[in-house]
């Protein structure tokens, strides 16, 4: 395995719990989405989110409450597209900045992303959130402002986290092989996206007991918590 120079993280199930997501930003954003954006129709960045909404599907092209109604039924399916990710993450900028919501963060997570830091390794996110949405998660946290921890952020503009072409982007943009970079996710599928290019990976599984280590069928391995994670793909205690 080459030096590793690079973490990329996961955020939803990884470093946050999921129930964070599904039980408080999507029902938060669902709840005041529609008045934002007839509020913010005409600003720059919403009418480019709408203008991609109706790429998307043509119903939302008919009038904002239209786009409204296709942005509900996305945000009701989960679905990872990237105007809805991009508005979610403006209205939420406001529940964040209010105090209304901070953003949980597992107590595993932290000193593993300090202890790689000072052993010299850059640390990035990779989600299907926005860049805006990550920002706003990771510096609301209930562990303090994180983003100083960070150098890159990259969302669905890059490229579908499912498709093993956008992490050998991820590593082009960050400056290093693939090899050189480790990718830590909750979702079998981002893991097998990432090793297939060339990624060190682990999967990590928040149902397992934290000190759980193990390989899968198709020999990745697997930990239940971040902590065992890095001492499994080789990062510095």
């Amino acid at each position: 395995m080459s030096e590793l120079r690079a973490l990329i993280t996961d955020i939803e199930g990884t470093t946050t719990p999921v129930t964070f997501v599904h039980q408080v930003l999507f029902p938060y954003a669902a709840k005041h989405l529609p008045d934002y954006v007839r509020a913010h129709a005409l600003d720059p960045a919403v009418t480019a989110a709408l203008k991609e909404t109706a790429a998307l599907d043509a119903r939302a092209g008919v009038s904002v409450d239209a786009a409204i109604n296709v942005l509900l039924e996305w945000i009701a399916a989960d679905r990872k597209a990237t105007p809805l990710k991009a508005l979610q993450g403006l209205v939420w900028r406001k529940a964040y900045e209010s105090g209304e919501v901070k953003s949980p963060i597992y107590d595993d997570v932290v000193p593993v992303l300090e202890s790689a830091k000072r052993a010299g390794l850059s640390l990035h996110v990779f989600s299907s959130g926005s860049v805006e949405a990550q920002h706003l998660l990771f510096g609301h946290s209930d562990k303090g402002d994180l983003r100083p921890l960070f150098t890159g952020w990259f969302d669905t503009t890059t490229g579908p986290k499912l498709e093993a072409e956008s992490y050998r982007l991820i590593a082009a943009q960050i400056g290093c092989a693939p090899a050189q970079a480790a990718f830590l996710s909750d979702h079998p599928g981002e893991i097998a996206a990432a090793h297939q290019a060339g990624m060190t990976v682990c999967r990590i599984d928040r149902e397992k007991p934290a000190d759980f280590s193990a390989t899968d069928p198709a020999g990745t391995p697997v930990a239940g918590s971040f902590s065992v994670a890095a001492r499994l793909i080789g990062l510095p205690a």
